[in-house]
């Protein structure tokens, strides 16, 4: 399973910026509900969006999708990834970031992205998850 980061979905949501057999792999993906999404992304999602009628017609779609739930452990781990970033000097990661990666640790799963901070997550924590790439970097 891999939650989706908001850095995909505004992409994946904009005809012709991801090329079209990776966008029919995602959506093959969405699916057989192998694409997920937690409180984090439907935050982010629902910010973005232009209009009330906008967001209600975003979350009846990302509501299809299994969800992965923020408990105590989630926290827990999202904090330890923090503090183990600010020993290295990279605390300064978006917090929504380390929160999607922590619900992807806690699932046993990965992220789908165009963020490079994924990458930090996955090189310099605890974290264990896939860093899933939308596209190649700097492709999109």
């Amino acid at each position: 399973m891999l939650l989706l980061d908001n850095s995909a979905w505004v992409r994946l949501a904009q005809k012709g910026v991801v090329p079209k057999d990776r966008a029919s792999t995602i959506a093959a993906w969405i699916e057989r509900r192998e694409i997920a999404v937690c409180l984090p992304f439907l935050l982010e999602a629902g910010y973005s969006a232009r209009s009330a009628a906008d967001r209600k017609a975003l979350m009846a779609r990302f509501d299809r999708l299994p969800r992965v739930a923020i408990d105590g452990e989630v926290e827990r781990i999202a904090l330890q990834a923090q503090r183990e970033l600010a020993e290295i000097g990279h605390h300064r990661l978006s917090p929504m970031d380390v929160m999607i990666a922590a619900c992807a640790h806690r699932a046993e799963g990965g992220v789908l992205h165009y963020d490079g901070d994924y990458d930090i997550l996955a090189e310099h924590t605890s974290l264990v998850f896939e860093s899933e790439w939308l596209a190649v970097p700097g492709t999109l």
